[in-house]
């Protein structure tokens, strides 16, 4: 039980780095709370709050396997490198591309009942 408690403790740590050092962790933090308040505000279904936790979960959890990426790499080869760039950016390309599907998820359970709302005034 303790080696799990610190395998917790160092997996924090982890998340906490990461929200200090990276803006767009920050950004996806914030945009996933946000969804959260919305869902609670339009009573979502389990299944659409399933739809909108996973994208929350699959864009932070990527957010988070980039930095991992991008700290090792920044070890590994201080200096400028193609190659080094390229593990960079496909890192960063796989935040970007969960990330627009998080945006599409959310229009598409979020955008109907909205949509009810403003056209009912």
């Amino acid at each position: 039980m303790a080696s799990y408690l610190r395998s917790v403790r160092f997996a924090l740590s982890g998340i906490s780095f990461a929200l200090r050092t990276e803006r767009n962790m920050r950004f996806h933090c914030v945009a996933g709370a946000a969804a959260i308040a919305l869902g609670l505000w339009l009573s979502l279904t389990a299944l659409e709050w399933c739809l909108i936790l996973f994208a929350i979960a699959l864009v932070i959890c990527l957010e988070l396997v980039n930095t991992a990426i991008e700290q090792t790499v920044n070890l590994i080869s201080p200096e400028r490198h193609p190659v080094a760039k390229a593990a960079k950016d496909v890192a960063a390309g796989a935040v970007t591309t969960a990330a627009v599907f998080a945006i599409v998820i959310g229009l598409l359970v979020f955008g109907p009942p909205l949509w009810t709302i403003a056209t009912q005034r």
